[in-house]
């Protein structure tokens, strides 16, 4: 039987490549099928740039990251090290949206020789990150101590030695470095009761097979054994509480954590990569990565031509992240109040993951929200931008517990903020926070505190390290903004800005209520009144 169908010509015309494909690369010309010398150099300078600025934005968490450690280093702060602040974060430290809230401390961990144990301090809120800035645990009120304090073992990649039975909380880790942030309270608006417990609890030192967390039993029944010799105090070894790390004071000290912004960055990005475990990053961003010629293993050496095609990939890349964090379009869903609102928070949305929203907790326990399969890019690239850190902790919707933020980049009528211009923000009566409220300012530039003579740019319910605001007669609470403290205006209600400089709003809820999570109550937009 003879068969009649054809491949349409349609068809035929839609696998085929033109001779000549006008393009914004200008006309790429295929005789034969066949890209020209030329066509195919120009195509391969347009994959460059595409997978460089993919590198750019998809590694940047890690970059981060590495930013903020090669920081410490230059501040003298080494691995172990502490940096502590006694008396608040402020400006002098530029730490992605850090506040002047709450007592920080922060340290880079190293596994590289072995499994380390961390000692929690009692009462301390912390995340522990990978060096590609994923959620490892939330040592502390968030994690498994719930704000006892605890001791927890961290166990590198590969590692194949003997771990303890008991006695600890122990994580593997995909990364042989770590970062531990924590933070601790004010009582009674002051910061000192917190201070001396994080100098009194905590601890990082080497795990040693068969002291603490190994029983005796197992010791003799032919287990893990601890290293020879044996004397005495090989038994009673765990009775004995290790050194406490060293301490960095951290208030007023400069210390640059923000990643680059120019092609610089791609040197941070390989120093990353060569440093840590090749299993550790993801195939898809190791794969644009190779593709600029950062590989483990191999020296990046970009030529000329490379070099060129970084550079511009580059400040396209923070074109793009910053235009992300900056003006997110309302189908991301970041716009928190709705696409008429400027209060972002675009992990409310996406998870720490970045797959899914957080699931609702309700009395009928954790139910999962819909996951469409695709991971979102742009919200992923609005918090790296802006932030650091993450942990399912940061979005679980659970009144009076742990912190939620939104974030305001513009004004009531979308413009930048000016810090050369007057601003108030009016905050409706019982704002939802079970602990306390702030506002904090930040430089569009560093996003980080902005710096003015005023030292902590914030304004909230906490008498330190500012004074308290006032409310208003009607119960309000208005936020002043502007260069200088409008006449009549408490001191603690007025965030000082500097003329030249844009900037932006977080609003923080501790121990957020349930009016901020069903949005029954909302914050005022930010209006000029100049």
């Amino acid at each position: 039987m003879q068969r009649t169908a054809q491949i349409s010509p349609q068809a035929m015309e839609s696998i085929s490549t033109p001779e000549r494909v006008e393009t914004h690369l200008g006309t790429l010309e295929f005789p034969l099928g066949v890209p020209t010398e030329e066509t195919a150099n120009r195509v391969y300078d347009h994959v460059g740039h595409v997978r460089a600025v993919s590198a750019f934005l998809d590694a940047y968490s890690g970059v981060s990251l590495w930013a903020a450690r090669r920081g410490f280093l230059e501040a003298g702060i080494q691995d172990h090290d502490v940096l502590l602040f006694s008396e608040f974060m402020d400006p002098k430290t530029l730490v992605l949206t850090g506040n002047a809230d709450t007592v920080y401390f922060l340290t880079f961990l190293d596994l590289t020789e072995g499994p380390l144990v961390v000692e929690v301090p009692p009462l301390a809120l912390c995340f522990l990150n990978d060096m590609w800035f994923r959620w490892v645990a939330d040592p502390g009120m968030a994690g498994p101590d719930r704000g006892a304090g605890g001791k927890y073992l961290f166990v590198p990649p590969g590692h194949q030695g003997p771990v303890p039975e008991g006695g600890f909380f122990t994580l593997r880790t995909r990364t042989t470095r770590l970062i531990l942030g924590g933070r601790a309270f004010l009582e009674g608006d002051d910061p000192k009761p917190a201070v001396e417990r994080i100098k009194e609890g905590l601890r990082l030192y080497r795990y040693v097979p068969g002291f603490y967390g190994t029983s005796i039993g197992e010791i003799v029944t032919g287990g893990t054994a601890p290293p020879l010799p044996w004397t005495a105090q090989t038994w009673t070894a765990a009775l004995h509480r290790p050194d406490p790390p060293r301490f960095v004071e951290g208030s007023g000290l400069p210390v640059n954590t923000v990643p680059p912004g120019d092609a610089t960055y791609f040197d941070f990005v390989s120093e990353l990569v060569h440093d840590q475990p090749a299993e550790a990053l993801d195939p898809e961003i190791a794969g644009a990565l190779a593709a600029v010629g950062i590989v483990k293993g191999r020296p990046f050496e970009p030529d000329a031509r490379m070099r060129e095609i970084l550079t511009e990939a580059a400040a396209v890349g923070n074109a793009t992240a910053r235009t992300l964090a900056c003006r997110p379009r309302p189908a991301e869903g970041a716009h928190y109040y709705g696409a008429s609102s400027r209060w972002l928070n675009g992990l409310l949305v996406s998870g720490h993951e970045f797959l899914a929203p957080p699931a609702d907790i309700t009395d009928r326990g954790v139910e999962p929200r819909p996951n469409d399969g695709a991971r979102k890019l742009n919200l992923r690239s609005w918090w790296w931008y802006l932030a650091v850190g993450i942990s399912p902790a940061f979005t679980a919707p659970l009144p009076g517990v742990g912190s939620q933020y939104v974030f305001s980049l513009a004004d009531q009528e979308g413009r930048a903020l000016d810090g050369g211009r007057y601003y108030r923000l009016v905050l409706p009566p019982d704002i939802p926070a079970a602990k306390f409220w702030s506002v904090t300012v930040y430089d569009n530039q560093t996003r980080s505190m902005l710096d003015t003579p005023q030292r902590f740019p914030r304004a909230g319910s906490q008498a330190y390290p500012t004074p308290a605001a006032v409310p208003d007669g009607d119960g309000t609470t208005t936020v002043h903004f502007g260069p200088d403290r409008p006449d009549g205006v408490p001191e603690g209600n007025w965030i000082q800005t500097t003329p030249g400089r844009g900037w932006f709003v977080v609003l923080r809820f501790y121990s957020p209520l349930q009016p901020f999570f069903d949005k029954t109550w909302r914050p005022g937009e930010i209006e000029a009144v100049d």
